[in-house]
């Protein structure tokens, strides 16, 4: 699976948006299909499977059980249908594309794609979580008890243990990177300096430029590792190339930084499994962020300029 030409690719709707604070990050799988995903995937030479989206409950008729936490037990069971669903695209053979929604489902794809390496390469798996946030507040930390802002935490062996799913902890902090970030909770700061991640700011990226952190980036999730998955929160981007966010923040990536960050994921040969979330089209300007995250995707899947 470490070659990009010629890839089985399977994508999986989830439509999820109970863990974020604003709605509409629902419509993202359906956006990110409109601008063309499928078909410019199918043209770059990819073997291209929708699984269609899975079946997540309307947040109206539900109601938080628990402040710190909201809407927990239905995010932990779109998270495990999203495990197994994409457990079952690496069995086959295909890479996991899944189109979110919002960031707590990554705390099923990404536990699906180290279950997946554990059982068939005995080894740990590398994440690049792109994102302008850490994703690493607990429900004793959160300042809102919105789950898109745990999944990182979760995935690491923390709470909330209700997502928790396959090998645990599902990563491990000497194979994850964190970059493009540049708005943390202030508890949060604490736990991710303690935590042993590695970060990489926008303000690391300005001074030292995309190439070289993203060539880091790859060489710490890479190392020792059966491969890497990318978590890719179009938020990382800055407004002004991605204006259909629910928590947008000025001074994110550029367009050009965005893209090579996905070359050279491609170029590495080492991506396993990609997702693309927080696209949220009621935000958005004539489906400009949805277009910009299947560029995106290309990109990470070879397709070059030249």
């Amino acid at each position: 699976m470490g070659t990009v030409a010629g890839r089985h690719v399977q994508i999986v709707g989830v439509p999820l948006d109970l863990g974020a604070g604003r709605r509409g990050v629902d419509m993202g799988p359906s956006a990110l299909r409109i601008a063309g995903l499928n078909d410019q995937l199918a043209a770059l030479g990819h073997v291209v499977h929708d699984r269609g989206d899975l079946h997540v409950p309307i947040r109206e008729t539900r109601e938080p059980a628990d402040p710190r936490k909201k809407f927990i037990g239905e995010i932990a069971t779109v998270c495990r249908e999203l495990y197994e669903a994409s457990l079952d695209a690496l069995r086959a053979g295909a890479m996991p594309l899944v189109l979110g929604g919002d960031h707590s489902l990554a705390a099923g794809s990404v536990a699906a794609t180290a279950t997946w390496v554990r059982d068939t390469q005995a080894a740990p798996l590398g994440l690049i979580w792109v994102d302008a946030h850490g994703d690493m507040n607990t429900p004793e930390t959160t300042g809102s008890g919105n789950v898109h802002g745990m999944p990182l935490a979760a995935l690491l062996g923390a709470e909330p243990a209700e997502l928790g799913f396959g090998v645990r902890p599902a990563i491990l902090p000497a194979h994850t990177v964190l970059l493009g970030i540049r708005n943390l909770d202030e508890r949060e700061k604490a736990r991710i300096r303690a935590s042993g991640v590695h970060v990489f700011t926008m303000t690391d990226i300005d001074r030292r430029g995309m190439a070289t952190v993203a060539a880091e980036a790859l060489a710490i999730a890479s190392r020792g590792t059966a491969g890497v998955h990318v978590s890719f929160d179009m938020d990382a981007c800055d407004p002004a190339i991605a204006p259909g966010v629910g928590t947008p923040v000025k001074g994110g990536l550029a367009y050009r930084e965005a893209h090579l960050l996905m070359e050279m994921v491609a170029e590495s040969g080492r991506l396993l499994a990609l997702d693309l979330v927080e696209n949220n089209p009621t935000l958005d300007i004539r489906n400009t962020t949805a277009e910009l995250g299947v560029e995106l995707a290309l990109s990470a899947l070879g397709k070059s300029i030249l």
